[in-house]
């Protein structure tokens, strides 16, 4: 129908021509963001996907910085153990020497001397191992300290966030194995708390060890002091099995403090896997197909040049009712 005040044809035309111009600027924000979806507008329940996939993987994230930076605690721990088995098994090479009837009373003393420089550094290590300014084992040696002494490893519970979600913790307490170390420790170097050569047991409050006939043993007599026998071998004798016992107790907390290690760089990789492929679906959800994208910014485009000339056509044939009133 020819009509002055209604032209359909360039109604449809500026239709095609609008929706046209709208998914080429939908193709051009994609193109030139790289984003599939720049608004909720764009895909609304994928948004809330993303959104939700995003922040998981930025927890998971953290946590794997968390599980890194434990591996680093527990190793600086081990690795005063490592040194701390060292002077161990140098104290009881000395407790071996001395318990031999061919050592005098000069040469024990000798080996005492060196035996109290050793437990003076077992007091420094286990007293001043820190990890960011916090100490691992023990702040003090002595047990009746107010407050009580404590560290890192000593805590009842040392607990450590290893995923995005409150549930995902992890266990890693040696608390028990740490008392076990230090009162085997002060068991065999009764000056373990400072080696000033007053103090017996740990901290000076703990009943000081007894060598083989239940004469106490004094600081500074571990490997020295003949306690009534004719060779000096009973003090020396029984410390070279505290000194066994002290070593048990360091490899055992050793043993704890790598089996946490390995589990936490079990999980590390574990977190590692989950976040590249919830990373990897948070993109196919909010990445833009460049190829695809393109392909339908070059439809846009034509459609939109054809849609304009077409629109040119419908706008001409008003000339047409013209023509019938001449």
């Amino acid at each position: 129908m020819l009509s002055l005040h209604t032209n359909s044809a360039a109604l449809s035309a500026q239709n095609s021509i609008s929706r046209t111009q709208s998914a080429l600027s939908t193709s051009q924000t994609r193109l030139s963001t790289g984003f599939r979806v720049n608004s909720a507008m764009d895909d609304a329940a994928g948004l809330q996907i993303a959104t939700r996939l995003k922040a998981q993987t930025s927890g998971m994230a953290m946590a794997m910085r968390n599980t890194q930076n434990s591996i680093s605690l527990l190793q600086t721990g081990e690795g005063a153990l490592d040194e701390t088995t060292t002077i161990l098994t140098r104290m009881k090479d000395l407790a071996t020497q001395s318990a031999d009837g061919a050592s005098t009373t000069t040469d024990r003393t000798a080996m005492q001397a060196e035996y109290n420089a050793l437990t003076k550094e077992l007091s420094n290590i286990m007293q001043n191992t820190s990890f960011g300014g916090t100490v691992l084992f023990s702040t003090k040696l002595d047990t009746a300290a107010t407050p009580a002494p404590s560290g890192k490893f000593q805590n009842a519970s040392l607990t450590f966030q290893i995923g995005a979600s409150s549930s995902e913790k992890m266990d890693g307490s040696v608390s028990t194995q740490v008392t076990t170390m230090l009162t085997a420790i002060g068991s065999a170097a009764v000056a373990f708390d400072g080696g000033d050569g007053t103090n017996a047991g740990v901290g000076g409050t703990a009943a000081p060890a007894n060598d083989s006939t239940g004469t106490p043993i004094v600081a500074g007599s571990e490997i020295s002091d003949a306690s009534g026998a004719s060779d000096g071998s009973f003090n020396a004798n029984a410390t070279i099995d505290m000194l066994s016992k002290a070593i048990d107790a360091v490899g055992s907390l050793r043993s704890s403090l790598g089996a946490v290690a390995n589990r936490l760089d079990h999980v590390y990789n574990n977190l590692s896997n989950i976040s590249t492929n919830t990373a990897a679906a948070t993109g196919r959800i909010m990445d833009t197909d460049f190829a695809a994208e393109s392909s339908n910014m070059t439809s846009s485009q034509m459609l939109l040049q054809a849609g304009t000339a077409m629109l040119k056509q419908s706008n001409s044939t008003s000339s047409l009712v013209m023509s019938l009133l001449q």
